[in-house]
Formats: structure tokens, C-alpha cells, sequence
């Protein structure tokens, strides 16, 4: 096996032993570097606590661009890789501390905000999410049609406030489109109550619609739930095949 080969073993199978090191380490330090961006945020930190957080900056961010560098390297086509969504967010990752290092540049400063998207990195490692994706893949077209029925629901929901509050209360029902915020977080039964509905018939249609929101917020979960059954089933049908019994491992 070729030095190539076996970096891309590392790197790429998070199913083998040294994967899963390789997997662990990188997920600590994402943690880890989120923990030292929020210390510096810190008011009246002294000199030294400064300059360590910097010095395990450096680390952390050669370390990622170890890690980057090594993905270019054993990746088959490397422009796919470059370009890819986890690519643009690992260089996303780094890019910021270089830009704002050893330029003296003010502005350039505000790049370091990118370095949130450190977190994103963590979706690369985390099969619970990569599984999640999976299953809206699978209910992706019964998502799409709850999404369109859930959209006419709102708006049909505002129509109806608007008529029955509108002469009660103009300053805040004063059209359909000032109504779509009540009806919003009404069907999603947040209710913050700064618009609510003093009329009888308002009263009991927000009745009505705080009842139909109830299954307008259960039914995606309903059907999420249902197609994460489907790819764990898949998982474990797979394991099985090969003779591995499924785990609980990573039950969510």
C-alpha cells in the first residue's frame, strides 16, 4: 500500500481504527478552537492568557491546514474536491487567519467571523447527520407538498384574521400582508402576543388555527421520523449483510 493510499484510508474511511482517531482528533480540536475563540471575547484578559490563546490559535490553525492540504493531496479529483461544499468550507475554516495575519488592514479583520464555519466541520464526522440527510432525501417530495399546503394554510389563515379583526383593530391588522406575521406565529404556535385578536370570531378562528397548527409542526416530524426508521433499517439490513451486528451506536 502506497503512502497515498493509506492517508486517504485515514482521512476519507472514519470505519477503520486509525479513521476513527483521525475522525476524533479533528472533531476535539473544532471544539476546542470554538472554546479558545469565545475565551478571547472576554473582557479585561491579561497579556499572558492572550498570548496563549493566540500561540493554540497558530496550532490549531496549522493543524487544519495539515488536514486541508492532506484532503488536495489524496482526493482522486482534486477540483471536486476543492469546490465541493465540505472543500469551500474546511479552506473557509483557515482562510480568515491568514488573511488577517501580518496585514495591516483594519477591515480585513471582520474575515475572522468566517472562522464560525469551523463548526460546520463537524458535519463532515457525524454520521447521525449524514443519515439525516438521507432521510430527506427520502421524504423530500412529501416535505415539498407539506410545504406548499402549509403555505396556502398561512395565507388562507390571514385572509380570515384580516376580516375579522381588521375593523377592530386597523393599526394592526391594516392588510393581508400585516396579518401574515399573526397568522405565522399562530400556526406555528409560537404566539408571541404582540398581535392577538380581541373580536369573538377572531378569538375562536385562532382557536381553529392554534388546533391545525398543532399538526402543521407534527407532520414533517412525523414524516422525518418515518424515513429515519428507513435509513436505519437500511443500516442495520446492511450490517447484517455483512455479517456485522447493528449497534446503538449512534442512536440520536
Amino acid at each position: 500500500m502506497n503512502k497515498k493510499v493509506f492517508l486517504k484510508q485515514i482521512i476519507e474511511n472514519s470505519d477503520s481504527k486509525p479513521g476513527r482517531y483521525f475522525s476524533f482528533f479533528i472533531q476535539s480540536l473544532i471544539i476546542f478552537s470554538l472554546i479558545t475563540f469565545s475565551i478571547k471575547t472576554l473582557p479585561d484578559l491579561s497579556e499572558s492568557t492572550k498570548e496563549i490563546l493566540n500561540f493554540l490559535e497558530v496550532i490549531m490553525v496549522g493543524c487544519f491546514t495539515i488536514e486541508y492540504l492532506l484532503r488536495v493531496f489524496v482526493a482522486d479529483k482534486k477540483t471536486d474536491y476543492i469546490f465541493s461544499f465540505f472543500g469551500i468550507i474546511d479552506l473557509l475554516a483557515i482562510l480568515p487567519f491568514y488573511l488577517s495575519t501580518g496585514l495591516d488592514l483594519r477591515a480585513i479583520r471582520i474575515f475572522r467571523l468566517l472562522r464560525l464555519v469551523q463548526i460546520l466541520k463537524l458535519f463532515r464526522y457525524n454520521k447521525a447527520v449524514m443519515r439525516f440527510r438521507c432521510a430527506l432525501a427520502i421524504a423530500k417530495e412529501e416535505l415539498i407538498l407539506f410545504g406548499f399546503i402549509a403555505v396556502i394554510l398561512l395565507y388562507l389563515s390571514a385572509v380570515c384574521i384580516y376580516f375579522f379583526e381588521h375593523e377592530a383593530q386597523p393599526d394592526r391588522f391594516q392588510s393581508i400582508f400585516h396579518s401574515l406575521w399573526w397568522s405565522l406565529t399562530t400556526l406555528t404556535t409560537v404566539g408571541y402576543g404582540d398581535v392577538y385578536p380581541i373580536t369573538i370570531g377572531g378569538r375562536l378562528f385562532t382557536f381553529f388555527v392554534l388546533m391545525l397548527g398543532l399538526g402543521v409542526m407534527a407532520v414533517p416530524i412525523g414524516l422525518l421520523s418515518s424515513a429515519l426508521s428507513q435509513v436505519r433499517n437500511e443500516e442495520n439490513n446492511k450490517g447484517f449483510a455483512r455479517g456485522i451486528a447493528p449497534t446503538n451506536r449512534y442512536v440520536m
